[in-house]
């Protein structure tokens, strides 16, 4: 049985999640009412787990320190890219988005295909951050 969304994105129940630049077609698939949604103009410092889109790695590098800033230390950051495999076309690969955001102190624990159109990787504070 393939891992639905949910899985893939580690969504547990009851978690505060902030969608961060994500297109206007793009949603959490059904059955996620047991979450509550941030807003996105909202302080990201209230979210459990925050899932950025960025098309490439000009939009990161300019949105990384921003990211990075809003993550507490117990929550989760998904950087989302267009997957090539689907279709897409983007200079942002894990390697690349490893490069850029590893000097941060964040490190990765998880990568997915989340959906057709999106690859990601999920980052955390290192052990000795949080």
């Amino acid at each position: 049985m393939p891992a639905t969304q949910r899985q893939k994105l580690g969504l547990e129940h009851g978690q505060r999640v902030r969608l961060d630049c994500a297109p206007s077609e793009w949603h959490l698939a059904d059955g996620y009412d047991d979450l509550e949604l941030v807003p996105a103009g909202s302080d990201p410092g209230t979210a459990d787990l925050t899932i950025a889109f960025v098309p490439g790695a000009a939009d990161l590098q300019v949105r990384l320190a921003a990211l990075v800033a809003g993550i507490r230390p117990d929550a989760v950051l998904w950087l989302l890219w267009p997957r090539r495999a689907g279709g897409h076309t983007s200079d942002l690969t894990d390697q690349v988005v490893r490069t850029i955001v590893l000097p941060t102190g964040l490190v990765d624990n998880k990568v997915a295909a989340v959906d057709d159109d999106w690859s990601g990787l999920r980052f955390v504070w290192r052990r000795s951050r949080r």
